[in-house]
């Protein structure tokens, strides 16, 4: 099992250091540092009464804050620390690339932060499905008997995981392409990609540049790089990377793996790539039941976690016990209820085409809740790809028309039901129609394939909203 790399440890004792931002990730990065003995200045685009709140306790702690400026790089400033959420081409960075300045993410920093004998980090990215392939990855590292955490751009803050009392073994880090794409020196024990699509181009500006800061995550691996084989673009970031001498490339696969893969042989999943003699040996793992649910892209997620696992010496025992002991987080493909043999499935999560292509293909037959905001996609192919398994759509939320018209072009015969409701209470309405459409033995399933901030505060209400209509439904019985 890898010991991690650790590189030298810095002195902060009066650098100067602007910290891009007050969110989630701003204001501990700005404690940390102060804390340190370096000199902060939090700059911040926002002037409003939360964000002065946020300014004056920082104020108080002896942290300079600049609200409503955050294009002017302060004076002398020597580094700066960002949120993941600020794009590549604010001019606070432009500014700082002018001056030589160097801009790194909250991830970077805690990376430099860590110790002598620091955890190593097995580190999971891609479009869909990060979160639960790194929870599913601590359930088998803590069954293995570690010292482990699921943290990064889930849950716990990887400062406080560096920086916090308790010591792990190895910790189970999810990376967003904002967070790569600001952290250059991260060299992580083994990565994934788990899949590539279309997300957020309006942050990275291309499809390319937005794949090549998911491919950071391969850079300098240590035992494994582990790419999805039904995605080849991942597998064409393991080529581009530069690894250490040794590092190898694993695949995951639902088919029958091949040598170095882990892939799914008659109801079980195998390993043919930790064990000896992989061109005529394969380990079992587990069986498709042990994973919950047992969904085509739910058990890619497993098997990513798994070659994780693998690629850092645990034995096949636990990585059964740790995906058996494992629950997803809410609305992601979560069964809420049968009500008169109707399956109600909330996956709120699946907040683009690909995250809703996949909980789709789950299912058949389907009455299909979707929309909200777009946020620039195209729907021609989900619908495509789905069309045979559509018993009917009810369709919400502001950019639902692109939907209808998809439906309309290649899905004519399946059913619609456009509600011009933006209000909350409207998932009611929803659950009743998507009701109405669906037999028993059907599926209906809220994959909105959208975002849900023109109807709900985020996806976790929409899905609440759906889940308790549902409920209110099956108290009436009047399904």
């Amino acid at each position: 099992m890898g010991s991690g790399q650790v590189t030298e440890r810095l002195d902060w004792h009066g650098k100067k250091v602007t910290v891009a931002g007050l969110g989630v990730s701003g204001i501990p990065a700005a404690r940390v540092l102060h804390g340190l003995g370096a000199h902060v200045t939090v700059v911040n685009d926002g002037d409003d009464e939360r964000s002065r709140a946020q300014a004056a306790e920082l104020g108080a702690e002896g942290i300079t804050v600049r609200l409503g400026d955050g294009a002017t790089l302060p004076s002398g400033t020597e580094l700066i620390v960002t949120t993941p959420g600020w794009r590549p081409d604010k001019p606070l960075f432009a500014a700082a690339a002018e001056a030589g300045v160097e801009i790194w993410g909250d991830v970077e920093l805690a990376w430099r932060l860590r110790g002598p004998g620091a955890a190593p980090w097995l580190a999971v990215t891609g479009t869909n499905g990060k979160t639960t392939t790194v929870r599913m990855l601590a359930s088998i590292l803590e069954a293995a008997g570690l010292r482990t955490a699921a943290v990064g751009n889930i849950g716990v803050s990887l400062l406080d995981a560096v920086l916090g009392d308790e010591e792990y073994d190895v910790l189970a880090v999810e990376l967003s392409s904002y967070q790569l794409h600001w952290a250059p020196s991260v060299r992580v024990h083994s990565g994934a990609v788990l899949n590539l699509a279309p997300d957020h181009l309006d942050w990275h500006g291309s499809m390319e540049a937005y794949a090549a800061d998911k491919g950071r995550i391969y850079e300098g691996n240590q035992v494994a790089c582990v790419y999805n084989v039904a995605d080849k673009a991942t597998e064409d970031l393991v080529r581009e990377a530069d690894v250490e001498e040794g590092c190898r490339a694993i695949g995951f696969t639902l088919g029958t793996p091949g040598p170095s893969e882990l892939g799914v042989v008659e109801g079980l999943l195998v390993d043919r790539a930790f064990v000896e003699n992989r061109q005529k040996n394969a380990q079992e793992l587990a069986e498709v039941a042990d994973v919950q649910p047992p969904a085509p892209h739910n058990i890619a997620n497993a098997l990513a976690a798994a070659a994780l696992a693998r690629a850092f010496g645990v034995d096949a025992k636990a990585v059964r016990d740790g995906l058996t002991a494992f629950r997803p987080d809410p609305h992601r493909i979560e069964l809420v209820e049968e009500v008169g043999g109707i399956a109600y499935v909330d996956d709120s999560k699946a907040t683009n085409t690909h995250a809703a292509e996949a909980s789709l293909a789950a299912y058949d037959p389907i009455v299909w809740i979707a929309g909200g905001l777009a946020k620039g996609a195209t729907f021609d192919e989900l619908v495509q790809k789905s069309a045979q398994r559509l018993r009917g759509a009810v369709l919400i939320g502001a950019d639902r028309a692109l939907i209808r018209e998809a439906l309309a072009r290649h899905a004519p015969q399946v059913p619609v039901v456009d509600l011009d409701r933006t209000d909350t209470g409207a998932m009611s309405e929803v659950v009743r129609e998507a009701t109405r459409l669906a037999r028993a033995g059907d599926t209906v399933l809220l994959a909105p394939a959208c975002a849900s901030m023109d109807m709900f505060t985020n996806y976790n209400k929409r899905g609440e909203a759906f889940a308790d209509a549902v409920r209110a439904l099956a108290a009436t019985g009047d399904a």
